[in-house]
């Protein structure tokens, strides 16, 4: 994680008090706060699977009990950063038999429906959580997600800009019959941007290039306030990788300062290609991000996580992601309604769909 010391030396001599309130017209896509969802894909293990994991690990598996509604309807609801997580599938058919729907047989419990068009035997990137047991999607392919998001898209032209950020998925669980997920190299992440191009036209991508500009790094046009005006970007997305170093260089290679890349990724500041930045605990790293936002980053975080808020209603890191001035802050629960009956939601202040960024600007 990023040193506090280091976000600050960075910022030293930055104005760090808040800005008069800027014409509509000119604020810029750094300077409002919106809200997503957490693994946006995600539906719910069936109860009878679940009954059978939470024997085996009950505190993995009671962090997992949580879905989402189909992406459209996140649109709809006015969430603006979404959340897939993919993984390499080049010839298709490695995810397409999960062992939980064996584990169930062998209960003799008939498996819920799956995949009934078969679409998991095609190649290309799968959308899912966790290889064989939390491996339900509303979208099992990226080309659908990306497709149902651009459709959604198509009829609301004059939408804020979505974010959606990536984790490539290669965890492996060593334990007889469980698929092993396949590693992200330079290639595959080749073919990730390739498939996102091939849904979403370039002209409606906010890609690293385009806030980089004239200056000589990624990251000195962000610290620059580079990032495109609000009213430019209505229509279009922001995509990003959210992985650790490994990952990152292998999307790097080849790409310096993310040079011709789709994807921001998530680096920590001195590097040459940061500009976006991932904090998923609001409370704990409340004054980095403040720094980071004041500084010119953009910064993700979470208002809940694993389902605990929701369970008590404890809106305590809600109120630190809003008050952190994280332009995203991703929920599990943007319902009116969640599972626990606490009505914990995470929502922006007087249910708006964007705020003036609250680190930046006086509400």
């Amino acid at each position: 994680m990023i040193p506090l010391l280091l976000i600050l030396s960075m910022s030293c001599g930055r104005e760090s008090s808040m800005r008069s309130p800027k014409p509509k017209q000119d604020l810029r896509i750094n300077e409002i706060q919106v809200i997503g969802s957490h693994n946006s894909y995600k539906t719910a293990i069936e109860p009878a699977l679940m009954k059978i994991l939470m024997k085996e690990d009950s505190a993995t598996f009671f962090a997992l009990n949580y879905s989402h509604v189909k992406l459209e309807r996140q649109l709809d609801l006015g969430l603006r950063k979404l959340e897939l997580d993919i993984v390499h599938d080049p010839e298709g058919g490695r995810f397409a038999t999960p062992l939980g729907l064996s584990l169930l047989r062998q209960q003799g419990i008939e498996p819920q429906s799956y995949d009934t068009d078969s679409v998991m035997y095609e190649a290309g990137f799968k959308v899912l959580h966790v290889q064989d047991l939390d491996f339900r999607s509303n979208c099992l392919r990226l080309k659908d997600c990306l497709q149902e998001i651009k459709t959604w898209s198509d009829s609301h032209p004059d939408h804020l800009p979505i974010a959606i950020s990536f984790n490539a998925k290669t965890d492996v669980i060593n334990r007889p019959g469980f698929v092993r997920p396949l590693s992200f190299g330079t290639a595959a992440f080749d073919s990730l941007d390739a498939e996102i191009k091939s849904i979403i036209h370039e002209d409606r991508i906010i890609k690293p290039d385009d806030i980089r500009g004239g200056y000589a790094t990624l990251e000195d046009a962000a610290l620059a306030g580079n990032w495109p005006k609000l009213e430019e970007s209505r229509g279009k997305f922001l995509f990003v990788l959210d992985e650790g170093p490994e990952k990152r260089a292998a999307y790097l290679k080849g790409h310096p300062n993310l040079l011709g890349r789709v994807m921001f990724i998530d680096a920590d500041p001195g590097d040459p290609a940061a500009a976006f930045i991932i904090f998923n605990d609001p409370i704990k790293h409340q004054d980095s991000i403040q720094s980071l936002v004041r500084m010119g980053y953009m910064v993700r975080t979470r208002a809940d996580a694993n389902t605990l808020e929701a369970r008590v209603g404890d809106l305590a890191r809600l109120q630190a992601a809003l008050k952190s001035g994280a332009q995203f802050i991703s929920t599990d629960y943007y319902l009116d309604e969640n599972p626990f009956g606490t009505r914990y939601k995470a929502e922006l202040p007087n249910k708006q769909n964007w705020i003036l960024n609250p680190v930046l600007y006086a509400n």
